[in-house]
């Protein structure tokens, strides 16, 4: 019977690029995937005739340029548009646009605030510092502390030297920053509510955390480090939606002769004399192989598709305590004409970006107090892009895709379970936020696409829905994830390794958790590493 050289459980992105990489290093590589199609939280679906959704993951920034290129995704049909503006509408009527061009952004700071148009060089300088520090750290594995091994005393080495490289006073502010709430950190820069909450959605976005919460100033730090063109900071479309992130990655896998199989759930991982030797399907079918990868989140993998009485107790428990917290929720929207919002100029670029309604710290920190309380947000943050005013390959001529990304939807609604009654509450939290801002906004819909944590875990097996696989909290970054002496994508099981988002450096489409896994795998084969590119400094 054969055996594969690797098996890979689950055919999301991160999934695929370490498939892609094991493939090109000259293995026999497998994708099992449970759904009847890959991508995981990175799908296009057609749901309603002519209408393409970017179910889950939306836009594009984080992903890899590194791994564009070694992977040849370009190549295989991957293009991404620019973002060229945005807005946060004020309930006043009025509105705060974001441009991409750096003087218009300051002109219309300087519409509600001159103090804070000066201040915005200042802000955008102090970010920059800080993703100077962690973005290398982002394409290498995290050091174990406790080792003596050189790999491991020579990345805390690295460490020591870049944070050695900071002033006294570089080095005091960037560990203030690692721990400090973002509205903290906004008020030292900011006065106006709008242009706060402006920058702060980028702190609470996938976070089961308010604005007030320590940890969030962090969070901001990760949705900036992407890239689109070697912009850095921008954000963009895939055109075809998210799926053509990993359609492509698919294409570039087989075009290098790797096997994906769909509609293939895993039942659980074999394990024989403490190592992995294959997987178990839900039907019983036993598929072989010399190593298995889980791209699924760290509890999925440790508590669902393992055996107990194959971990550690200290590892079992502390994957037990790993903090995965669902608090989002996503609501698609077929449209059949693009929605009016009375406060823009007519053919603005903001429409051609990320729109909000949230426009104060406050309303922000309220809908995060509605999530402790164990119900979905009265008044929620939405995320808002129309994606077919670039992309107009995702709709009909003249229609358009909407999609809203919502914070905050808890787990479970009072402790309970999701009904279909509250997921039709939960969108009707949503449509009428947006009725709000754009008369006649509900006579334009032909379909929508309502999913709370209960359906994102459903489909996607994120678990609670929490669409970073963990908190990207500062005792669950680096070293400490997924648990602390399990950072290098190995695990107590032989031959098993992890490649998901529980991993270093967390979630969001990036795919370096999927390099940086099938680097350390490839390095325990003692196979070459060569065509994989190092992180390159763009900032």
């Amino acid at each position: 019977m054969k055996a594969w050289d690797a098996i890979i459980i689950g055919g999301g992105h991160n999934g695929l690029v370490n498939a892609c990489y094991l493939q090109r290093a000259g293995l026999d590589v497998l994708v099992v995937e449970k759904n009847d199609w890959v991508g995981g939280a990175a799908t296009s679906r057609e749901l309603t005739p002519g209408f393409l959704y970017s179910n889950c993951s939306y836009v594009c920034s984080l992903f890899r340029p590194e791994i564009m290129r070694d992977l040849e995704l370009p190549h295989f049909g991957l293009q991404v548009i620019s973002y060229e503006g945005g807005a946060v509408f004020t309930r006043d009527g009025d509105y705060l646009a974001n441009y991409r061009d750096h003087d218009a952004h300051r002109r219309e700071f300087a519409r509600f605030s001159k103090r804070d148009a000066e201040a915005y060089d200042r802000y955008a300088r102090d970010v920059t510092r800080q993703c100077r520090f962690i973005q290398p750290l982002l394409m290498r594995t995290a050091p174990d502390p406790t080792s003596l091994r050189p790999r491991d005393l020579g990345e805390l080495l690295y460490l020591g030297k870049k944070f050695a490289g900071l002033s006294a006073e570089e080095m005091a502010l960037t560990l203030r920053f690692w721990t400090m709430s973002i509205s903290e950190f906004l008020d030292e820069y900011f006065e106006t509510d709008v242009i706060k909450a402006n920058f702060a959605l980028s702190g609470i976005i996938g976070t089961a955390l308010g604005p007030m919460s320590p940890g969030t100033a962090y969070v901001l730090l990760h949705h900036y480090m992407g890239e689109v063109d070697g912009s850095v900071g921008a954000w963009g479309y895939a055109r075809g939606g998210m799926g053509a992130v990993t359609k492509a990655l698919a294409a570039s896998f087989k075009a290098s002769g790797g096997t994906i199989r769909t509609g293939a759930e895993v039942d659980h991982v074999l394990v024989q004399r403490g190592k992995a030797r294959g997987v178990v399907l839900a039907g019983g079918e036993e598929i072989y192989g010399k190593l298995v990868v889980s791209n699924a989140d760290v509890k999925r993998t440790f508590l669902n598709l393992v055996e107990e009485k194959e971990l550690p107790d200290i590892f079992l428990r502390r994957v037990k305590n790993f903090k995965i917290r669902g608090s989002s929720g996503k609501v698609n929207i077929a449209l059949d004409s693009l929605p009016e919002f009375p406060a823009l100029p007519k053919d603005s670029p903001v429409y051609r970006g990320d729109m909000h309604f949230t426009d104060s710290m406050e309303r922000m920190e309220r809908a995060y107090d509605d999530w402790k309380a164990g119900r979905w947000s009265a008044d929620p943050f939405l995320d808002m892009v129309i994606p077919t005013t670039l992309d107009p390959t995702m709709a009909p001529p003249g229609k358009h895709f909407m999609s809203c990304f919502v914070q905050y939807a808890p787990p479970k609604i009072g402790g309970r379970e999701w009904t279909d009654a509250d997921r039709d509450g939960f969108a009707e939290s949503v449509i009428s936020q947006i009725a709000e801002y754009s008369p006649g906004f509900r006579g334009r819909i032909v379909h929508m696409e309502v999913r709370t944590p209960r359906e994102i875990e459903a489909e996607v097996g994120l678990t609670e829905g929490n669409i970073f696989q963990g908190e990207l909290t500062f005792d669950q970054l680096l070293f400490n994830r997924p648990v602390p002496g399990y950072a290098q994508y190995r695990s107590p099981v032989g031959g098993l390794y992890m490649c998901g988002s529980s991993t270093h450096p967390g979630g969001g489409v990036m795919g370096a958790p999927g390099r940086n896994a099938a680097a350390e795998i490839l390095r325990d084969l003692a196979k070459s590493t060569s065509h994989m590119s190092p992180a390159h400094d763009v900032i």
